[in-house]
């Protein structure tokens, strides 16, 4: 990604739920075409490694919505649906925190843990926004094991606001009661973010794991 595909994704996602939110009928449809044209442009241009990864990120995110909104019934879009411009939404949202990630100082990514830790408990006992707190272990966990400090800390601000914008539009919602558990959730949650940095880590476990198989290949004796 380069500074003109990060105005792009951000002006897609900014113009892209508001079309969703106050369009008509066929505004999904074309915000979903826009998306996937973008993302395809984006993969057109990258290196075939850069490409791999995100695809591996389109099916994780994939997954991931049909399991916390069709299955288990965290939030619920707009429509009652999964909107076809969410998967690859997911993969731009990503590559544009990658790209940010690399170019914020370090003071600015740093200050995210300890702001979150004085914000996500008092929040959870003040606006009943239970979930988040096990969602801000997930965070801290990727923080300390994960390979990209730096980007999970970066996601976690940069997911929010998206939350924070596509739910004040009623693009979806968050059900005040976590289901199957004793947990209640903000709509949208404090620490919401940190589904995306579980999504972040997985996919650089498959960068981290095609980078090491390639050093392989790369280091092993040929014959002849």
């Amino acid at each position: 990604m380069n500074t003109s595909f990060a105005i792009a994704t951000v002006l897609t996602i900014v113009g892209g739920l508001w079309l969703d939110a106050h369009g008509a009928a066929w505004a999904p449809y074309t915000v979903a075409l826009w998306t996937w044209a973008l993302l395809g442009l984006m993969c057109v241009r990258a290196a075939p490694e850069q490409r791999a990864q995100w695809m591996v990120c389109l099916a994780w995110a994939t997954f991931g919505e049909i399991v916390l909104s069709l299955w288990w019934g965290l939030y619920d879009y707009r429509l009652g649906n999964l909107p076809l411009f969410v998967p690859p939404g997911h993969v731009l949202l990503y590559a544009l925190g990658v790209w940010l990630s690399e170019r914020l100082p370090h003071g600015v990514t740093d200050a995210v843990p300890p702001l979150a830790l004085g914000m996500v408990p008092a929040w959870a006992l003040i606006g009943g926004d239970g979930i988040s707190l096990p969602l801000f272990a997930v965070y801290l966990i990727a923080l300390r094991y994960g390979p990209s400090p730096r980007l999970y800390s970066t996601m976690f601000v940069l997911a929010l606001t998206m939350e924070l914008y596509g739910t004040a539009l009623g693009c979806w919602t968050w059900r005040p009661g976590v289901p199957g558990l004793p947990l209640t959730a903000a709509n949208p949650p404090l620490a919401a973010g940190a589904f995306y940095c579980a999504l972040d880590w997985l996919t650089g476990l498959y960068a981290r794991r095609a980078g090491t198989r390639s050093v392989q290949l790369a280091d092993a004796p040929r014959a002849g």
